[in-house]
């Protein structure tokens, strides 16, 4: 009898299911025949009072998700509609509108949940298309193609982009449809969303709401839609070019939706930053978990954090029309931003960072299970997110700085610049991070922060080191500059500045960073790349500050820096000694490309047959420099190479020197690291010939040296403090190491450690930071970057793919 119960329910249950699929099926060629009706008579119009039809698109089951209206709906067919029948898009577009303002007034029961979401479907379908065509793009305020704004009188209705706006916002705090009902009023009583406290409604605890309202899936997804379909509104952005002056190009929908006649901003914006900052992607951590059920909740997440930046870097202009109203002084503001500006509390400020940092360092994590740990990929909102905050809340960055959780933002950014560096699709991502750790190092709690030890270890592809947060800084800066795509090269001088910001700062830095700030100096200060251009010598000058405010302000603690500058004082030696005369100019780029890799590569043979000597003496710094040893005989011979002349530039400068390295290596022990900068590496496909790359695109075919501008700069070299640091100390450790027979490197590590220079070097310069400055031109190039983040985050469903994007050029590979 048992038996026979399963099979009955097992038949049931089969024949529910078929019975569901058949009638989706159906559902959906339906509707296709409906489609393939409202496109398929050109010239015909279909009246809005044939409610019998408009009821087959917006009362449908055929659109049971988001990705079916993109799969029934073809790209072609809406543009056909477009144009060959605008008085049925037309028609679609306002019965959709209408339908939604109905549902809001009437407090959307149970039984239009389906017709309002049939209608947020179709309209970011279509919306895309309508956009893309100029004499579309102003339809939702105007209301019919062609035709300026709506003029503004008592007698007018709304411009239908306001209606729409204003139903979707409503509807974002519907009890029962988005929200959980504070009061149960009954099927027959719904609640009237007009006069509804959207404030009691706010979707999560955090900045502004203690109380944590709970959600479900079903409400989880119709807020994931509306939001979709807000965004959607946004784009526009996207489809007109951008200014030649920098201005953004005005956006309606965004200067209605971020001005006081949105009613729902407060709510909508505490909504939006707690859902973000309060998700957890782990949960309770169980291994696996999300491979067994479904996260619902993390789509929400993802257009959340869109929105939020989107919102947040929209500009309202300064001319009072019917939809902007002006603030104090004939200034209009962003709600949102004046929102996020006033956030003041300091548990707000640690929820909102413990957010965001949770998120960015997710997928870092490590488990000794592979895939146990949900990962989520939303990283580059949450930059622009921080970004916005920092910038529009000034005391919000003053909290991050203040303590070492500064440090759990620092080291997911410095992990996506090591992994995006040789990625040209990333090139936007690096320059995000870079800009926040700009604006962070223009703080002096910035660089003292970073003296903490590194302890947790990320998965990074750099030297294996022991030593603190900016030690991790240059060696991912030094991979950046040696290894990164040419399209890098720009970064450089902001790469530096950081640097030079955090440096009077640094108490002490490890052998393996040091020997990369050493190595950078070696390789920007050779003749054939100092003169490539009329901009490169500037990073010699931000490599020096950094020594000088090392020098001046943390010697003692830098035992290391210094040993890596003594043994490259030929460097400076050098530098004080640049040639200037025209002959000598003129035959540099000569020199340098007569000579063979393998003349080259002799030339500093001296060091590195000497390091390799000292390998075993130095054991404890060879477990940390011995994976890098590699990489630090990388060159600067990229940028001849990819013109045409042979690779071996920086031959000159070795042989020049060859001498004075010589007659050091008889005296001073060469660290187990051997770098020789000077001698092009010929092997292909490692990272050295990347990094030659690199530097290659730096190069100007029309750019020629003159003695007028070399010594322009020349005499402007900060090197005073340098050199009268090797004026004291060389002489004290070659005598050392002469009449102690010393040839460990750790020897006159400890004897530098307890040397001083008090009363010997010039007097302490002023410590310069330089802090971010924003303009029209990186406003513009931060907007770019987030919309086209959006487009490329956006494939499930793919809202604007395939249309006619002008704000950005979109290449399919």
């Amino acid at each position: 009898i048992v038996e026979r119960r399963h099979q009955a329910c097992l038949v049931q249950a089969v024949t529910s299911y078929w019975s569901l699929a058949m009638g989706g099926t159906e559902s959906k060629q339906a509707f296709r025949g409906t489609v393939l009706q409202l496109t398929g008579r050109p010239g015909g119009s279909i009246a809005p009072s044939e409610d019998s039809f408009w009821d087959q698109i917006f009362q449908t089951n055929g659109l049971t998700g988001p990705q079916d209206a993109f799969s029934l709906i073809t790209a072609q067919e809406i543009r056909s509609l477009r144009d060959e029948s605008a008085v049925n898009l037309a028609t679609l577009c306002y019965k959709a509108v209408e339908h939604l303002v109905r549902a809001a007034a009437s407090g959307c029961p149970r039984g239009k949940h389906n017709l309002v979401m049939n209608c947020v479907r179709m309209l970011t379908r279509i919306l895309p298309y309508i956009f893309e065509d100029q004499e579309w793009r102003g339809f939702f305020w105007s209301g019919n193609p062609g035709q300026g704004e709506a003029a503004s009188g008592p007698d007018n209705p709304p411009p239908l982009a306001q209606s729409l706006l204003g139903a979707v916002l409503d509807l974002l705090f519907c009890p029962e449809f988005t929200v959980v009902a504070v009061k149960k009023s009954g099927p027959d009583n719904p609640e009237d969303l007009s006069n509804v406290d959207s404030c009691e409604y706010i979707w999560e605890a955090g900045v502004g709401f203690a109380m944590s309202p709970g959600t479900t899936a079903y409400l989880d997804a119709h807020r994931t839609e509306l939001l979709r379909l807000l965004l959607t509104c946004f784009s526009v952005s996207m489809y007109a070019p951008a200014g030649g002056d920098g201005e953004p190009v005005k956006n309606q929908w965004l200067e209605y939706f971020c001005s006081s006649l949105n009613r729902h901003a407060l709510p909508l914006f505490t909504s939006l930053l707690n859902t973000v900052c309060a998700y957890d992607p782990v949960g309770f951590g169980v291994p696996y978990y999300h491979t067994m059920i479904q996260d619902k909740h993390e789509p929400l997440v993802e257009v959340a954090a869109q929105l939020l930046c989107v919102i947040l870097d929209a500009e309202v202009k300064p001319k009072a029309t019917s939809i902007a109203v002006e603030a104090e002084e004939g200034q209009p503001e962003n709600l949102f931003c004046n929102y996020m500006s006033r956030i003041h509390r300091d548990e707000d400020f640690g929820f909102v960072l413990r957010g965001i940092s949770r998120l960015l360092n997710n997928p870092l994590m490590q488990t000794y299970l592979p895939g146990s740990c949900k990962k989520v990929a939303m990283h580059q909102e949450l930059l622009i997110v921080f970004w916005k905050m920092c910038d529009l809340n000034k005391k919000f960055l003053y909290f991050v700085l203040k303590s070492s959780d500064v440090l759990d933002m620092l080291v997911p950014i410095l992990y996506h610049l090591n992994d995006s560096r040789s990625d040209a699709s990333r090139v936007g991502l690096m320059h995000i991070c870079v800009f926040i750790l700009l604006l962070l190092s223009g703080e002096r709690n910035f660089g003292v922060r970073l003296n903490k030890q590194y302890q947790v270890r990320v998965p990074m592809d750099i030297p294996v080191f022991t030593g603190n947060h900016g030690d991790l800084l240059v060696l991912v800066f030094h991979k950046v500059i040696t290894t990164g795509h040419q399209r890098l090269t720009p970064l450089f001088d902001c790469l530096l500045t950081i640097v030079v910001n955090v440096s009077p700062y640094l108490k002490s830095l490890s052998m393996v960073s040091s020997a990369k700030l050493g190595h950078l100096m070696e390789a920007f200060s050779t003749p054939w790349y100092m003169f490539a251009n009329a901009t490169n010598h500037h990073l010699i000058f931000f490599l020096l500050e950094i020594f000088n405010n090392i020098i001046q302000y943390q010697f003692d603690g830098n035992s290391n820096l210094i040993y890596q500058i003594i043994r490259r004082r030929d460097v400076f030696h050098k530098l004080a000694n640049i040639p200037t005369d025209p002959n000598t100019v003129r035959a540099m780029p000569r020199r340098k490309a007569s000579k063979s890799p393998s003349t080259a590569s002799s030339g500093s043979s001296p060091s590195s047959t000497k390091g390799a000597s000292l390998s075993s003496k130095s054991s404890e710094h060879q477990t940390e420099d011995q994976s890098t040893a590699s990489s630090e005989s990388v060159s600067m011979t990229g940028r001849t190479a990819t013109s045409g002349e042979p690779s071996s530039a920086g031959a000159t400068a070795t042989a020049a020197g060859s001498m004075r390295v010589e007659q050091a290596a008889a005296t001073l022990p060469t660290p187990s690291t051997a770098v020789t900068t000077g001698a092009p590496t010929v092997a292909g496909g490692d990272e050295s010939d990347a990094a030659d790359g690199e530097i290659a695109s730096a190069s100007s075919s029309d750019f020629v040296a003159t003695q007028e501008w070399i010594e322009g700069w020349k005499e402007k070299l900060p090197l005073q403090t340098v050199l009268r640091l090797l004026q004291v100390l060389v002489p004290q450790v070659e005598k050392i190491c002469i009449d102690k027979g010393l040839t460990d490197e750790m020897e006159i590590l400890k004897f530098l450690q307890h040397g001083t220079l008090v009363g010997l070097l010039p007097v302490p310069h002023p410590i310069l930071i330089r802090k971010y400055q924003a303009n029209s031109g990186t406003n513009q190039w931060f907007r770019t970057y987030m919309w086209g983040v959006l487009y490329l985050r956006n494939q499930m469903p793919p809202v604007w793919y395939d249309t006619e994007v002008k704000l950005f050029e979109v290449q399919r590979v």
